[in-house]
């Protein structure tokens, strides 16, 4: 029977530091695989350039020339990480069986992909990569990240609490997800969304091996804005009940006033100020809610802009001229 192919993707921005630490890693543990007769030996390890500034690009294509198993490829301009990482999948989606995320920096433990194929082997789809403690993150990283998570989930972002975007996913799993057409993306809350059978490895992340991380704080609070308006609409759901709430509190408060300008107790002009303000401004927030409700959802589905573009690439022809082998794999695998 016909083991898989894997491919794994390596999003990259400016990463001239690591790179020639973390690439011989990738490829050892590739070989391992293939070595004990895990994945099928035209595999490959796939570098996704997002537009670096310094050598990435150059590092990449010497990578390619000096082992077959690697390969890259460019985008015409920095897109974002979650754009990089959704072009190495969709290259890879048709050339491979099954692919594994993963970052440049060496931060996640490799190991964690043996426990990764033995879940694909019992028949899980996805496999995601959650970190079983913070003990290497200082206090703030530690408190800012458990915040994120909850932020999400309170905004009706279905993610799996810990993970990041090192993650197995079948090619069964990427042809659906290529038909998720979002230009806004957010992996993380997409895939959950895909279905089928998945499952979670825990693994220890560790200090990052050179250069600098990619993600401060300010890139973290982007992305779970972009998290929440690319997957949910709940916050517009909550200016709604913003706006019944003080729609209630204008109508008592219109009340109020009434009985305070039949008592005397007003100035002259008050309670006609008061009552238009308090009913308007309620009627204004509950109609903005639930406009916002229908722009909300449109906005969800005409996003069309071209969410990568590949500029070069390391190979001419296919990379890989052994087919995959998706009905014999299937066939091997636990139902």
């Amino acid at each position: 029977m016909a083991l898989p192919v894997l491919w794994i993707v390596i999003p990259c921005y400016n990463e001239e530091k690591v790179l020639p630490i973390t690439a011989p890693r990738f490829l050892a543990k590739l070989s391992e695989f293939i070595e004990t007769q895990k994945i099928a030996a035209n595999s490959r390890v796939l570098f996704v350039d997002d537009g670096s500034k310094d050598q990435t690009w150059p590092l990449i294509q010497k990578f390619a020339q000096t082992d077959p198993h690697y390969l890259g490829i460019q985008q015409s301009r920095n897109r974002g990480h979650q754009n990089a990482v959704l072009a190495g999948l969709m290259v890879a989606k048709d050339r491979a069986d099954v692919t594994i995320s993963i970052d440049a920096d060496g931060q996640d433990d490799l190991n964690a992909m043996t426990d990764m194929l033995a879940a694909y082997a019992d028949g899980c789809e996805i496999v995601y990569g959650v970190r079983s403690d913070r003990k290497s993150d200082s206090w703030f990283k530690r408190v800012s990240a458990q915040a994120f998570y909850r932020f999400l989930r309170v905004m009706g972002v279905d993610v799996v609490y810990n993970h990041a975007d090192y993650r197995l996913a079948s090619s069964k799993v990427l042809q659906h997800l290529a038909d998720f057409k979002e230009v806004n993306l957010f992996l993380r809350g997409m895939f959950p969304l895909v279905g089928f059978k998945s499952t979670s490895v825990y693994y220890e992340r560790h200090e990052r091996l050179a250069g600098k991380s990619h993600y401060p704080l300010s890139k973290m609070i982007a992305l779970a804005i972009n998290g929440v308006t690319s997957l949910s609409i709940k916050p517009i759901v909550f200016i709604a009940e913003l706006g019944a709430v003080v729609s209630i509190l204008g109508f008592i408060g219109t009340i109020w006033a009434v009985v305070m300008a039949i008592k005397g107790a007003t100035v002259a002009g008050w309670a006609s100020i008061v009552c238009i303000v308090s009913f308007l401004g309620g009627i204004q927030l509950l109609s903005l809610g639930v406009i916002g409700e229908y722009v909300g959802k449109t906005y969800l589905e005409t996003k069309h802009r071209p969410r990568f573009i590949i500029s070069d690439q390391t190979w001419h022809d296919e990379p890989s001229k052994q087919p995959k082998a998706d009905k014999d794999v299937e066939k091997q695998r636990k139902p």
